[in-house]
């Protein structure tokens, strides 16, 4: 007996006959259409996505100020809202974007009743062994973009010299335990919730992807408050790319995959490379630059490998 494909889309079920009555159905809320892709397989009311897109960028903004005054108050620092990243500050941060990516899940799930696990996967269960292979995929890929910068442009990455200090390892002990938790939640409040709650608003799936993927876009690279067009446009593509992984795929793996090792890699050389001291993220005008398009390239390379992958995966799960 062949297993099931988890991509073919499960059978419509038979139309109730006149005058019955479905009890099984929920009234209201959304739905999850099985016949539909990931990404565009959520049916909502309008204006729950409103909600959402207005709701958690507030969140987010509110929790992570709340994290650093709550830090600057435990370390008597006298500007708890500066661009320099002490390990409390960072360890602040991370943690405060991990839980919105939570809550952006639990509103999803409140508000509209859908599945939480709907939420990571569609048509099939979530796969902790294509994470493990995505992450060793992204991990080639960024790592070789990382080379390409480090060759042509490491002034542009703000790197001033290597250095092992304490400081240095208290960096990246908060890098490498707290940064996928951090990584993960931008994926789930961008990938998860808001990509299928603005695609909701139209039918036709690939005008529903395509706005799913744009609003989820502008809204990940907005939250990030950039006024530089470099660093604004890059993160557009990375939104835009691990949309394209999710949709792909079928699922968060891939863009989980991809985010963690990109934002622990990317982490763990700019603590390294800091001359010993903390690091400084600043996002204002003129501190993108060309080298940005290494990195971008490095996204795209991402998606062609999950769309490879998936697409060679494809006959062995019908065989089987």
């Amino acid at each position: 007996m062949h297993a099931p494909d988890p991509h073919r889309p499960y059978p419509a079920p038979p139309s109730p006959e006149p005058g019955a009555v479905n009890r099984t159905a929920r009234p209201g809320p959304a739905v999850v259409d099985p016949a539909r892709p990931f990404g565009a397989h959520l049916r909502m009311s309008w204006w729950k996505p409103l909600v959402l897109l207005v709701t958690l960028p507030v969140v987010l903004v509110l929790t992570q100020w709340s994290a650093f005054l709550f830090v600057g108050v435990l370390v008597g620092s006298d500007d708890p809202l500066s661009t320099e990243f002490t390990p409390e500050k960072a360890l602040a941060a991370n943690l405060a974007i991990g839980v919105t990516g939570l809550v952006a899940v639990l509103m999803l799930v409140w508000l509209s009743g859908v599945p939480w696990r709907a939420l990571f996967s569609h048509r099939r269960a979530f796969d902790g062994l294509r994470l493990a292979r995505y992450s060793v995929g992204a991990a080639l890929v960024v790592g070789a973009a990382m080379a390409v910068v480090a060759v042509v442009a490491p002034e542009s990455a703000g790197w001033t010299g290597f250095a092992i200090t304490g400081t240095t390892l208290a960096l990246l002990a908060v890098t490498l335990l707290t940064t996928p938790f951090q990584a993960a939640g931008e994926e789930l409040m961008f990938r998860s919730v808001l990509l299928p709650a603005a695609a909701s608003w139209l039918r036709a799936v690939r005008p529903a992807l395509a706005l799913g993927l744009v609003v989820s876009s502008l809204g990940f690279a907005a939250v990030h408050g950039s006024t530089d067009p470099w660093l604004a446009g890059y993160f557009t593509v990375v939104g835009i790319s691990t949309g394209l992984m999710a949709i792909i795929s079928g699922g968060m793996e891939a863009p989980i995959a991809f985010h963690v090792v990109n934002n622990v890699i990317a982490g763990v050389l700019t603590n390294v490379m800091a001359g010993g001291g903390t690091s400084t993220i600043d996002r204002a005008t003129d501190t993108g630059g060309p080298s940005l398009l290494i990195l971008a390239v490095a996204n795209v390379a991402m998606v062609a490998v999950v769309w490879f992958h998936e697409r060679r995966a494809r006959p062995a799960r019908l065989a089987g």
